[in-house]
């Protein structure tokens, strides 16, 4: 009935305050009707009345009956801390079960301190934890990243012998990865005798946590080979984070594919991670495709769209899905107009650009960050405007960061204006986040005109400065399994027939008219040492172990840490030609899809 509460609607409360005992009415039945009440309660207001009821009927100093009025109050939505606080003060003997509710309810309550509180004061009246007191205290210490507490909280759980619990365990490999001790979760599920899907999927995200990408995905392998079919959903959608960050296609498709069979409706935000994953591993038709089979889009779902387009260099497509963020009514946010000022500058799409930055201000009210900056900069200086990035950098209305200045610098090492790159670098080496590559870049520039005392300057600068340049490596996904190569590498098992492979492709070349770019070599070396180290980089490495281990025609997919090099660019795409194969590259600035002697990026990068 309209108007009424949960215990005026209950046939239990209409009967007098002191019932007669009689056989239909058992003391057992009066105490389900209770419990029964209490689990219909929504708010506090009901809660406060079966509360009076219980206390009426004598129910309160039962403890099954307080146990339940408890834990009702403090763990449901509709519940109170403070309530639940006064409840437990009242019972004479709170056991185990009152102490985990309370200790349960903190820690949902995001209290987390409280929590631990509790747990010490279970200690001190003597109550003994059980294994449902732990896995809420390691959550509560992982959240507060209290490591010594979490160690001591371990000790206790060992001496009770409670440390072989599947859910201790479990919480305990989550709480030292939370903790910064990742070593620490690896032994314990190392240890364990019996693995859950719960179990694979703490050490997996464990391992994403602290970006060991290769580890997650290896774990999600062994996960399937050892029978665990229905993984979470946190856990493929962080294996689809990995495929994306090693661009392990493959694995990806079977991480969605994981995702179809085992859950039936996916949501926005495991819908825009698949879309993220296509795009980052050079699938971009696919991860369109899924964009527009979408019921609902969010900001988020927009914003991947726009940022997976802008990679590939698709400039006038990612403003097309920008005109439909705004007619489906989303705003967009700072972060959108990133990706929108990256798609222009990765297209040369310099009007439109400018055109976006004054649209952001004048009709969204966004007022520019250093990123929006940093993008225009990079917009100017890969038109080769390097006169003008500079003066729009001396015209910003704030101060210039680190990435504002490397971006200038950047591009003036595209279009070898040394000058302008010296007053970039400058600044760079006045900050206090010093790079290695921003030396690297000054010192290449120097090399390429020659002025090698200038060279070893920056070199010894680097070393003072304890700085070290991170060696270049190339990704590349072979049998469902990433293949990694530093530049000159020894070291891969079969490294032998991968020089015998570039052996053969560098005798094709020739016919083809290529002709190493000893340019890109800046060491002060002779021009057969130099036709060497070109041989020797990391992702011709990887297309030669890529062409002998696929099939006539397959595509190949490359990731690279660093930009690729003029020499690698123009060796792909004659590579691309002579075997017939499309090969996707993406360096750490946008996507190459090369085919029939081509590169998608029409060598604008």
């Amino acid at each position: 009935m309209p108007g009424t509460s949960v215990l005026q609607q209950t046939k239990f409360f209409s009967l007098p305050v002191d019932p007669p005992q009689s056989p239909e009415l058992s003391l057992r039945l009066k105490e389900q009707e209770c419990l029964s009440i209490l689990k219909r309660c929504k708010n506090m207001e009901e809660f406060r009345q079966a509360h009076a009821q219980i206390v009426k009927w004598g129910f309160f100093w039962n403890s099954f009956c307080a146990s339940n009025l408890l834990a009702a109050c403090a763990l449901s939505d509709g519940g109170s801390m403070d309530y639940a606080c006064s409840i437990f003060q009242q019972i004479d003997e709170p056991g185990t079960f009152e102490f985990n509710t309370m200790i349960r309810a903190h820690v949902k309550d995001m209290t987390f301190e409280e929590a631990l509180v509790f747990y010490y004061e279970m200690l001190e009246k003597g109550v003994e934890p059980d294994n449902f007191t732990y896995p809420a205290l390691f959550k509560a210490c992982a959240w507060l990243q209290a490591q010594e507490e979490g160690k001591q909280i371990h000790g206790h759980a060992f001496k009770l012998g409670l440390e072989s619990d599947l859910y201790v365990q479990n919480s305990l490999i989550n709480m030292y990865s939370k903790c910064g001790e990742i070593e620490h979760s690896c032994a314990i599920f190392e240890q364990m005798d019996e693995k859950s899907v719960a179990s694979w999927s703490a050490i997996i995200a464990a391992h994403a946590s602290f970006g060991k990408w290769d580890e997650c995905l290896m774990m999600f392998g062994n996960m399937s080979s050892e029978g665990c079919w229905r993984p979470e959903e946190s856990t493929l959608v962080t294996v689809l984070s990995a495929c994306t960050y090693l661009g392990a296609l493959d694995l990806g498709k079977c991480a969605h594919g994981s995702l179809l069979r085992n859950i039936s409706e996916l949501n926005v935000i495991v819908q825009t991670s698949l879309i993220d994953m296509y795009v980052k591993c050079g699938c971009l038709q696919k991860g369109l495709s899924l964009f527009r089979k979408m019921g609902k889009r969010n900001q988020m779902s927009y914003t991947v769209m726009i940022s997976g387009l802008a990679m590939h260099g698709h400039g006038e497509e990612a403003l097309r899905i920008y005109s439909e963020m705004l007619k489906d009514s989303l705003d967009p946010d700072d972060v959108v107009y990133v990706c929108v000022l990256s798609a222009c500058s990765h297209a040369g799409l310099v009007d439109e650009g400018f055109r976006c930055f004054d649209r952001m201000k004048s009709e969204h009210g966004i007022t520019p960050t250093v990123q929006h900056y940093g993008c225009m900069v990079e917009l100017m200086g890969k038109a080769g405007m390097i006169n003008e990035a500079l003066e729009f950098v001396k015209s910003m209305p704030i101060k210039p960061n680190d990435v504002v200045w490397r971006s200038l610098l950047s591009a003036c090492r595209v279009h070898c204006n040394l000058e302008i790159g010296e007053i970039a670098a400058k600044h760079l080496f006045q900050s206090r986040l010093q790079n290695a590559g921003d030396y690297v870049i000054l010192s290449n520039m120097y090399a390429r005109a020659q002025r090698w005392q200038e060279v070893a300057k920056i070199r010894v600068e680097m070393a003072r400065e304890g700085l070290h340049q991170v060696p270049g490596f190339s990704l590349v996904e072979v049998g469902r399994r990433i293949h990694k190569f530093v530049s000159q590498d020894t070291s891969h098992p079969q490294c032998v027939s991968v020089y015998e492979m570039i052996h053969q492709m560098e005798w094709q070349l020739k016919f083809e008219g290529y002709s190493p770019d000893s340019s890109q070599v800046l060491l002060d070396v002779d021009e057969e040492e130099k036709r060497q180290r070109l041989k020797g980089h990391s992702q011709k490495l990887a297309i030669a172990f890529a062409l002998i281990h696929t099939s006539q025609g397959s595509p190949i997919r490359l990731a690279r840490n660093l930009r690729m090099c003029n020499d690698c660019h123009t060796y792909t795409k004659l590579i691309s030609l002579i075997y017939e194969r499309e090969i996707t590259v993406r360096d750490r600035n946008r996507f190459h899809h090369f085919k029939d002697g081509t590169c998608s990026c029409r060598d604008y990068w």
